[in-house]
C-alpha cells in the first residue's frame, strides 16, 4: 500500500488525475472503475480539462461504476448514473453505451449483480479503480461487516451512511436504504486501486484502513492485501496516522527514483 500525503485537497485531486491521465496515454482502451461522492468531483474536472485540451481521449474507454441506489431510475436526480453524466460523461468524448452503472431499477437485482460481474470479466477486468472512503471505512457501499472477498451484490446501508447522504435528498423525497455495489473482492481484482480522501472527518477511517488490523469492521482495510493500492490524502485526513512522516519520506524517495528513470 502506497500512502501519499499532500498539502491540500487540490493537490490530492491533481495527483489522482495524473494517474488516470498516464493510464489513458499508455492504454487508450482502458477499463476504468469510477466512484461518486464529493471527493472525486475535483479529479473529474481535471480529466475533463485534459480531454478538452486534447491531452487524452475517452473514445475507446469502458467504465464501470462502483455502486447505485436500489430503486432509483438512471434519470433520477439523486441516482449515480445522473451524477456521472453531470460530473463527467456529458463533458468528455466518451461513448455512453460503454459507461456502466449498476442498474438500480433492475426488476431482478440479484441477477443484475451476477450480470455486472460477468460484464466486468468480459471487458478484461478493471485497470484502475477509483475509490472514496466513508467515515465508517466503507468503500463503494461495502459497509462494515462486508466480506473481504465479496462480489457485486445488494447491500443494506448503515444508518450512518444514510444520514451522511441525507443532505442530497429533500425532506419529502424517497431516500433508498438499499444499494447495488461492487464487492470488496471485485475491487481487489482491479489492477490498480486509487483511493482519495480529504478532510479531518476521514482521519479515523484512514487510520483504520492503513494502520489498523485488516478487518470487516473497516472494509477499506482490505486494500492492505492489494499489491498496487495508492492512498492519496491531504494533511487533515492523515492526521491520525502514526507513520505519516515515514510515508512522506517514502514518497520523496519514489519521486527521485521515477525522475532517474525518466518517468
Amino acid at each position: 500500500m502506497q500512502v501519499v500525503i499532500l498539502d491540500s485537497p487540490e493537490a490530492v485531486a491533481e495527483y489522482g488525475a495524473q494517474i488516470f491521465i498516464r493510464q489513458l496515454k499508455k492504454q487508450p482502451h482502458s477499463v476504468l472503475g469510477l466512484a461518486t461522492g464529493s471527493t472525486p468531483v475535483a479529479l473529474y474536472q481535471k480529466l475533463i480539462d485534459a480531454n478538452q485540451k486534447n491531452e487524452i481521449s475517452f473514445r475507446d474507454v469502458t467504465t464501470y461504476n462502483l455502486d447505485e441506489y436500489l430503486g432509483l431510475e438512471g434519470d433520477h436526480p439523486q441516482s449515480y448514473r445522473h451524477f456521472m453524466n453531470q460530473q463527467l460523461f456529458d463533458h468528455i468524448d466518451i461513448d455512453k453505451t460503454r459507461t456502466y452503472v449498476p442498474p438500480g431499477s433492475a426488476s431482478n437485482p440479484i441477477q443484475a449483480c451476477d450480470e455486472y460481474e460477468q460484464m466486468i470479466a468480459a471487458s478484461g477486468g478493471i485497470n484502475i479503480q477509483l475509490l472514496g472512503i466513508g467515515r465508517n471505512g466503507h468503500i463503494g457501499f461495502n459497509e462494515p461487516s462486508s466480506g473481504l472477498l465479496s462480489r457485486t451484490r445488494v447491500k443494506t446501508l448503515t444508518q450512518e451512511t444514510i444520514d451522511d447522504n441525507a443532505r442530497f435528498f429533500s425532506e419529502d423525497e424517497y431516500q433508498p436504504h438499499l444499494s447495488i455495489t461492487m464487492g470488496i473482492g471485485t475491487i481487489l481484482d482491479s489492477q490498480q486501486v486509487v483511493l482519495l480522501a480529504t478532510g479531518s472527518s476521514k482521519a479515523d477511517a484512514i487510520y483504520r484502513a492503513v494502520e489498523g488490523p485488516m478487518s470487516a469492521s473497516c472494509p477499506a482495510s482490505a486494500l492492505q492485501m492489494h499489491q498496487n493500492a495508492v492512498i492519496v490524502i491531504d494533511e487533515a485526513a492523515a492526521a491520525n496516522l502514526e507513520h505519516r512522516e515515514f510515508y512522506k519520506h517514502i514518497e520523496r524517495e519514489n519521486q527521485k527514483l521515477l525522475a532517474q528513470l525518466g518517468n
